[in-house]
């Protein structure tokens, strides 16, 4: 049997990324936490439970891919590895389920699950999260970073891209699957996170995270991430400078305008009763989509601007 071996990553994480090597201990051969400059007692719970802990040079710019890459260079002999971030939990049975799987297909590249959020209700951005992560099972094109990945498909594709800021584990499904690789979501359990988001200033913030990988990985494979760019160029750019524009022909010119944004709201919580969200966080959920195309534009201009100017790509935090 193929051995499993485990790679975590986080940054103060505290209680939860104790609860994460509780989870882990045990059932992987090798588990290596990789800490980005945490100040609390992350590096001391890692070691008391006999992981092996990579400290990042924190005078380079940390992603998480690029701690991901060092956790992955730190095993020994890798063959099979689970990826995992510092505030989720480990579901008991997936490493097991999902290795067999894995064994079973060698074209396979790459298995996932089913991620969770633990407090789920605690606020209307958390139940956002966990409609996010809980997408079909069956072949996929992508996944979050939680994922069990083959040694051999990270070696062949130089394991990520330790510029990209966000979205970096798409742009790693990206690269594994046009090298011929394939990668599966099976209908299991994985891990449960926690998010941790209870403010308004923190979805914000995130969903600009979410623009700047639109725009980076757009940037990397442009037949990747069209869509959403042209829904954050329409609703977030176009529509509103044509409003402006408006104004100058007729008063009632942006009202009218101001109706698109009513359709896609509408448009947006029917599509989420039919995925079967209850119709009331099902609209409550369409007014934040609506919104976020203008934090995600923000973090599109972020990138391209620092792009355009050499900037370094650093992460956007939201807790």
């Amino acid at each position: 049997m193929t051995p499993v071996d485990v790679v975590l990553i986080g940054r103060n994480e505290g209680a939860r990324l104790t609860a994460c090597l509780d989870s882990v201990v045990g059932q992987a051969r090798q588990v290596v936490y990789v800490d980005s400059g945490s100040t609390d007692n992350s590096v001391a719970e890692a070691e008391a439970r006999g992981a092996k802990v990579v400290k990042l040079d924190m005078s380079l710019p940390f992603t998480a891919a690029r701690g991901r890459n060092a956790g992955f260079d730190a095993l020994d002999d890798p063959q099979i590895v689970m990826f995992i971030d510092g505030d989720c939990t480990l579901v008991p049975g997936f490493l097991a389920t999902a290795r067999t799987h894995l064994e079973s297909n060698p074209k396979l590249g790459l298995v996932t699950g089913w991620r969770s959020e633990i407090h789920r209700d605690a606020s209307i951005y958390n139940q956002l999260c966990d409609w996010e992560w809980h997408r079909p099972a069956g072949l996929i094109d992508a996944c979050g970073g939680d994922m069990m990945v083959r040694a051999q498909a990270w070696k062949a594709v130089g394991g990520m891209n330790p510029e990209v800021i966000a979205a970096e584990d798409d742009e790693f499904c990206t690269r594994l699957r046009k090298a011929g690789w394939l990668l599966e979501r099976i209908p299991q359990d994985m891990t449960r996170h926690d998010a941790a988001m209870l403010r308004f200033g923190q979805w914000w913030r995130r969903a600009e995270r979410t623009g700047h990988g639109f725009a980076q990985v757009g940037h990397l494979h442009p037949e990747y991430f069209r869509r959403e760019r042209q829904r954050v160029l329409i609703y977030g750019a176009a529509i509103p400078l044509a409003m402006i524009l408006s104004l100058a022909v007729a008063w009632w010119l942006p009202l009218l305008l101001f109706g698109l944004y009513e359709w896609n709201y509408i448009r947006t919580a029917q599509g989420l009763m039919r995925e079967g969200l209850p119709g009331g966080e099902a609209f409550r959920h369409a007014i934040l989509l609506t919104l976020s195309k203008f934090p995600n534009l923000i973090g599109l201009m972020r990138f391209h601007w620092r792009r355009l100017t050499g900037r370094a790509m650093r992460i956007i935090e939201y807790k």
